[in-house]
């Protein structure tokens, strides 16, 4: 049986990984793009997976690894809030998510050379999966939300003394 200092840290680790293993197969299992905010999404469960490896290294340091995976967690729900109102309309993303204007004439030379271009990034407002009508973005917002407010209690509840 896995003792609390051992226990947290890698419920941490799990999570992280879980998370971008997940990101990771709908990428690549089922051909699903992200867009730069999708990938934006990954950077905060990294940061918990290493911060849970931390806690497991150092458990001294559990009550500063929990305090900024609260933080990442929060951090991350917040982008995922804004890639919401993205793909709602509520507002344009500054995170140069594909899109922007067409030229209206092209030249020969500029059709070819958009034909050796690499694509266009996927635009941050198209939604192409959804559970009970909500996108990736939108369970994002709840289940990294939810994990900051679960963190957070342990955080402040926990007694971390050695």
């Amino acid at each position: 049986m896995l003792t609390p200092l051992r226990l947290y840290p890698t419920l941490l680790i799990l999570v992280g990984a879980g998370s971008l293993v997940f990101a990771w197969t709908a990428q690549y299992g089922f051909d699903l793009e992200p867009c730069i905010l999708c990938l934006y999404q990954r950077v905060p469960f990294g940061v918990v997976a290493i911060l849970g490896l931390i806690g497991l290294v150092r458990p001294q340091w559990l009550l500063l690894v929990f305090a900024l995976a609260t933080a990442a967690f929060a951090i991350n729900s917040g982008i995922a809030f804004y890639h919401f109102g993205v793909e709602q309309h509520w507002w344009v993303s500054a995170a140069g998510c594909g899109g922007g204007d067409v030229p209206k004439q092209l030249s020969a030379a500029d059709i070819l050379a958009s034909l050796n271009a690499a694509p266009p990034p996927k635009a941050c407002d198209a939604v192409d999966w959804t559970f009970l009508g909500i996108s990736m973005a939108g369970w994002n917002i709840v289940f990294s939300g939810g994990l900051a407010v679960i963190a957070g209690y342990i955080t402040k509840t926990r007694k971390w003394g050695a």
